[in-house]
């Protein structure tokens, strides 16, 4: 079995895994202004977003975080974002959606700490916790936005019930993520399983594997300046840099990248 198979393969492992590895990840990549952890999207032809030039660098991972975001509206809205990463999601929604609050949640402690350092938002805070259970009390927010990092989870059904309980009656839920084809059956049967109303759904293995193609040479770059030798093969993995096997497996279908839009209504 490949190494990332083994690493999805036990909920305990996984978490342990992940635990390490974000955590690794925050301090070697501090000094690049790393912000964004999480593969990117590119629509074709591409989509004419407008940035700024400091956000231009970021734009295949920014466009996956539009893509996700803009499946509702969030101006004036009560947002939590669920495991934010480096937080450059969370900062250019906030900037550019204009919700009323935005908390991004992560299981990382280094990495909120650079979050509260870097992101400097009106509205915007960062907060560290645990995806399974949230420390907020009962509908609290208007959507929880989560991108790319349910897999890592070992109980995902214990969040998506977190997340029902943290939306307001007709709160929304927008996510992206990936599956191999071994898991698809049980995310389809904890997805249809959870309180939640589907909304809307789409497979995006295209425009992730474009993103992927943009973004391949800068990332290449970051792995081999700050990974050990050993370690590199994990990190173009985790990069998604063509060539790697994950995105091999996302060429060949082997992998499914989909993006949802759920509701509270029960």
């Amino acid at each position: 079995m490949p190494l990332i198979d083994h690493l999805l393969a036990s909920g305990l492992v996984r978490r342990a895994i992940w635990t390490f590895w974000y955590p690794f990840l925050t301090r070697r990549l501090r000094a690049e202004e790393v912000l964004f952890l999480n593969y990117a999207f590119e629509e074709d032809p591409p989509r004419a977003l407008v940035l700024d030039p400091a956000d231009e660098s970021n734009r295949a991972c920014i466009q996956l975080y539009q893509h996700v975001a803009t499946q509702t509206e969030l101006r004036g809205k009560t947002v939590l974002e669920v495991s934010c990463g480096h937080g450059g999601g969370a900062s250019w929604l906030a900037r550019t959606l204009r919700p009323a609050r935005y908390t991004g949640l992560d299981l990382n402690p280094s990495g909120i700490a650079f979050c509260q350092q870097r992101h400097h938002v009106d509205g915007l805070a960062f907060v560290a916790g645990d995806a399974e259970g949230l420390p907020f009390r009962d509908a609290t927010f208007d959507a929880v936005i989560n991108v790319e990092a349910s897999h890592c989870y070992p109980h995902f059904p214990k969040f998506l019930t977190e997340v029902a309980r943290v939306l307001r009656p007709g709160g929304e839920f927008l996510y992206a993520d990936f599956r191999f084809s071994q898991g698809l059956a049980e995310w389809d049967r904890d997805l249809a399983a959870a309180p939640l109303t589907l909304r809307s759904s789409r497979v995006i293995n295209a425009e992730v594997l474009r993103g992927m193609t943009r973004n391949s040479a800068r990332s290449t770059a970051l792995i081999v300046r700050h990974l050990p030798t050993w370690m590199q093969g994990l990190g173009r993995d985790f990069a998604g840099i063509k060539g790697s096997r994950i995105y091999a497996a996302l060429e060949s279908g082997e992998l499914s990248y989909r993006s949802y839009h759920f509701a509270k209504t029960r």
